[in-house]
C-alpha cells in the first residue's frame, strides 16, 4: 500500500477520507480474484460477524460459513448453548439451505411467524417420517384463516431433487419448472434442505470455509473475566474453529495474562485476542500468544465511546499502523468496525486487514437472531445493540448480586435499541455478501490484483475531502 505523491496527511485516517487509484491491470473478470485468506482461519472471502447477540446466531453462523467467512458467537452464550449451536452448523449442508420445517397439523399462524426465519421464505411440511408433502409460501397464507392446518394450503405439487443433485441442474429444473425453489431429499427420501435458484448460482461461485472434516467452520468468543481456561477448553472441545479472546480495551494485563493461559493450553486452534489500534498494542498481544489480532475502538454503528471517554483512532490508520506491525511479526488482524459499505471492506484489506469483521450491517436481515417487525410505514426491521450496551451488560451481570449489577449499569457505553432496516434490495445476508464481494472483487481488478495480499501490495490511495467523497455517492432515487 503507497500513498499517492503528497497525500499522507499528518492526522489519522478513517474510509471516508481515502479513494483507492486504478492501475494498470491484467485481471480480465472480477472472477479471476481469489478472495481466500491465509490467516489460519478458514475463511475463502474476507468476512467475520461479529459476536454480537442481535447479530451472530445459528442461522447466520450456518448462512455466512457456506459462502466462505465465519460467525464468532458471543462470549455471553452458556457453553451448552454454544455447544448446541456449533454441533448444528457442523452438521449442516455444504450447499444446501436449512429450510423452516413444520408438521401437516400446524397451522398457517405458526408458519406466518417462522416463515422470514429464512431469506428463500419458505416452509417445508413434513410427515412423521421426515419426509417432505408440501411446501407453504407467503403467498400461500394470503386471505387464509390463521387457525388453518397447513395440510389445507401447501403446495403438493413443489419441485423435488436428490440432494446429490449438482447446483447446476438444480438450476436448470428451476428454470424448466418456472420455480424459485426446489426441496432436496437424502437417499431414504427424508428432507435433506432446500435450493433457490440464486442458491445454485451461488454454489458455484462462493467455496464454503470448512474445517478439516470438511464441516462449516464456525468461531466462538470469550471474554477475559471468570474461568477463561475453562471455558476457551470447552469451547475448543465442542468444535469451535477459532477462539476469540475479546474485551473493549485489548491492551491491559488482565488480557494479556488471559491469553498467555489460553497459549499455554495448546488447543490448537488460531487464537484471536483485542481491541487495539496501536502498534504496540499489536505487538504485545503476538507475545501473549495471538495468532490475530482485532484492531478497532469506538467505529462500531452501536458503539458510544468515542463520544463518552475521548478514547478511539480513526479505523484506517489504525488498521494500516497495527497491519505494519503484524507483518513484522508474522501475525495476522481482523480490521473490526467502521464499515458500512463495500469501499471501507475493499479499504481495509488495502491496509493490511486478513478479514474484515461486520456487525450491525447484517443484524438487519433475515438471518439475524431477532423477530422481524415492521414500524408504521411497513418498513420490516429488527432490533441491534451495543455488546457494551444496558441491555447486554444486563445479559452478561445476570448471575451478578443486585448490588453489582446496579452499579455496572452505572457506567454503560453503547446503544441498547437501534432499529435496523430489512433493506428490500438486500434483506437477506448472503444479499449483502454479493454486494460486498461485488465490491470487493472489483476493488482488485482496478488496483491489478489477483488477491488479497497483492491488492494490498498494488493499492495506492489517495486523501479526499469530504466534498470528495460525496461526489462519488449516487443520487436517491427520485432527485
Amino acid at each position: 500500500m503507497q500513498f499517492l505523491p503528497g497525500h499522507q496527511p499528518p492526522y489519522d485516517l478513517t474510509y471516508d477520507d481515502l479513494f483507492l487509484v486504478p492501475n494498470r491491470t491484467e485481471v480480465a473478470s472480477r472472477f479471476d480474484v481469489d478472495l481466500s485468506t491465509v490467516d489460519g482461519s478458514g475463511t475463502t472471502i474476507p468476512i467475520v460477524v461479529a459476536n454480537m447477540t442481535a447479530v451472530a446466531g445459528r442461522r447466520m453462523a450456518e448462512t455466512v460459513a457456506r459462502r466462505g467467512g465465519i460467525v464468532v458467537l458471543p462470549q455471553d452464550l452458556p457453553i451448552s448453548a454454544a455447544a448446541d449451536t456449533i454441533a448444528f452448523v457442523k452438521s449442516r449442508s455444504l450447499t444446501a439451505d436449512t429450510p423452516v420445517i413444520l408438521g401437516p397439523e400446524h397451522s398457517v399462524s405458526e408458519a406466518v411467524a417462522l416463515m422470514h426465519k429464512r431469506a428463500h421464505g419458505a416452509v417445508v411440511v413434513v410427515d412423521e417420517t421426515g419426509r417432505p408433502i408440501g411446501v407453504v409460501t407467503e403467498a400461500s397464507c394470503t386471505d387464509v384463516d390463521r387457525f388453518a392446518r397447513l395440510r389445507d394450503v401447501a403446495i403438493t405439487d413443489f419441485v423435488q431433487a436428490p440432494a446429490s443433485t449438482s447446483p447446476r441442474d438444480i438450476f436448470e429444473l428451476l428454470e424448466t419448472k418456472r420455480a424459485q425453489l426446489a426441496v432436496l431429499t437424502a437417499e431414504d427420501g427424508t428432507l435433506a434442505g432446500v435450493m433457490t435458484r440464486t442458491g445454485s448460482v451461488r454454489a458455484g461461485i462462493y467455496q464454503p470455509a470448512v474445517d478439516a472434516q470438511n464441516q462449516l467452520r464456525v468461531a466462538a468468543a470469550v471474554g477475559i473475566n471468570g474461568d477463561v481456561v475453562a471455558k476457551a477448553k470447552s469451547l475448543v472441545d465442542a468444535g469451535a474453529d477459532v477462539l476469540v479472546m475479546d474485551t473493549a480495551h485489548g491492551h491491559q494485563a488482565k488480557m494479556l495474562e488471559s491469553l498467555s493461559a489460553v497459549r499455554d493450553l495448546g488447543l490448537g486452534v488460531p487464537l484471536v485476542a483485542g481491541n487495539v489500534v496501536s502498534a504496540q498494542g499489536t505487538r504485545d498481544l503476538a507475545a501473549a500468544g495471538a495468532d490475530i489480532i482485532k484492531v478497532g475502538v469506538g467505529p462500531g454503528a452501536m458503539c458510544t465511546t468515542r463520544m463518552m471517554t475521548g478514547v478511539g483512532r480513526p479505523q484506517f490508520s489504525a488498521v494500516a499502523e497495527c497491519a505494519a506491525a503484524a507483518k513484522e511479526l508474522g501475525v495476522h488482524i481482523w480490521a473490526d468496525g467502521g464499515v458500512r459499505h463495500p469501499r471501507d471492506v475493499a479499504l481495509a484489506l488495502a491496509a493490511g486487514a486478513s478479514n474484515v469483521m461486520i456487525g450491525s450491517w447484517f443484524a438487519g436481515t433475515y438471518e439475524s437472531p431477532g423477530d422481524l417487525r415492521t414500524d408504521r410505514d411497513g418498513n420490516a426491521y429488527k432490533e441491534s445493540f451495543g455488546m457494551a450496551s444496558k441491555r447486554a451488560v444486563a445479559a452478561r451481570t445476570a448471575t451478578d448480586s443486585a448490588f453489582d449489577r446496579a452499579r455496572k449499569a452505572l457506567f454503560e457505553e453503547g446503544i441498547s435499541s437501534s432499529r435496523m432496516r430489512l433493506d428490500p434490495e438486500r434483506p437477506g445476508v448472503e444479499d449483502l455478501i454479493d454486494h460486498i464481494c461485488s465490491g470487493v472483487r472489483s476493488a482488485c481488478t482496478y488496483a491489478g490484483a489477483r488477491s488479497l495480499a497483492e491488492l494490498h501490495d498494488k493499492a495506492v490511495l489517495g486523501v479526499q475531502s469530504a466534498a470528495g467523497f460525496a461526489e462519488g455517492r449516487p443520487l436517491p432515487s427520485g432527485w
